[in-house]
């Protein structure tokens, strides 16, 4: 993923709408790599998430067992080294492995973080209400995240690029009006070609003719673009006592399963399960 907006209510009970995590994400890579969609995994059947074909890893995933992860890459191109290990099995090894407390997993991430390529890594766990973030660039350890609106693209937690400032004022803004806003609304929130002005612009390390492209939430290059957007919603049930947790989680793709990449990308994929205690 390149860019991750999300609203995140630890506190949530079904007496206020329910509504303990919100995602809309977008996964930016290049056009040739090619991907399974969003999907049961066959070869660990828990576990719904696309997958990366050539580093065998993933983007964003989540457990029947309510255990959710997400990556972004950091964007540092003169740091990038072709011998470093994938970042998406930093994902896959969460959601496959024993069910670690989200702290405990990123602290043991962290004491090898430097082997990767930059990274951001999003893991929680909806059944604990925890989530935690660490990133393996700068002097930031990994830390349980506090309640309320946050934003990921290629820097570290909510550094205020224009898209990711933008994105995460609409999300917030979308779910004061309607919490349980449907899932094409957090799609098409995200679908946003808008270049930002090149007075706003970060500078990290690029020409400013890519950096102009990749300001948009959804971006669209010859060679590389914006290649899925997922929209998430996880909900506290009525129940005794008060426990059941329902995941809606949709994909809208440039890529229908058969690896032949379509511009733009209309194909959908819906899935809804209750977790598993």
């Amino acid at each position: 993923m390149c860019l991750i907006v999300f609203d995140w209510r630890p506190d949530a009970d079904a007496n206020d709408g329910g509504a303990l995590f919100t995602l809309a994400a977008n996964r930016d890579e290049f056009f040739r790599r090619t991907a399974d969609p969003l999907q049961w995994w066959a070869d660990a059947p828990t576990l719904l998430a696309g997958r990366d074909l050539v580093g065998g890893g993933t983007w964003l995933g989540m457990t029947r067992d309510g255990r959710f992860a997400a990556l972004t890459n950091y964007r540092a191109p003169h740091e990038m080294r072709a011998d470093a290990p994938t970042r998406g099995a930093l994902v896959s090894n969460y959601l496959t492995g024993a069910a670690e407390a989200p702290l405990d997993y990123l602290n043991d991430v962290a004491r090898t973080g430097d082997l990767y390529n930059g990274f951001n890594l999003l893991v929680g766990d909806w059944t604990r209400r925890e989530l935690a973030w660490y990133c393996n660039r700068g002097d930031v350890e990994p830390a349980l995240l506090p309640p309320g609106a946050h934003g990921i693209s290629n820097a570290v937690l909510d550094t205020p690029w224009p898209k990711l400032v933008r994105k995460r004022a609409e999300l917030d803004a979308l779910l004061v009006n309607e919490s349980a806003a449907p899932l094409d609304r957090l799609i098409d929130l995200m679908r946003d070609p808008r270049i930002a002005r090149d007075d706003t612009l970060p500078a990290t390390g690029i020409p400013l003719e890519r950096e102009r492209a990749l300001s948009a939430a959804f971006i669209e290059t010859p060679e590389y673009g914006t290649r899925g957007t997922t929209a998430l919603r996880v909900v506290v049930q009525p129940g005794e006592p008060n426990t059941r947790i329902s995941v809606s989680v949709a994909e809208r793709s440039d890529d229908d399963g058969s690896h032949r990449v379509v511009r733009p990308g209309n194909f959908e994929r819906r899935f809804a399960f209750d977790v598993e205690r």
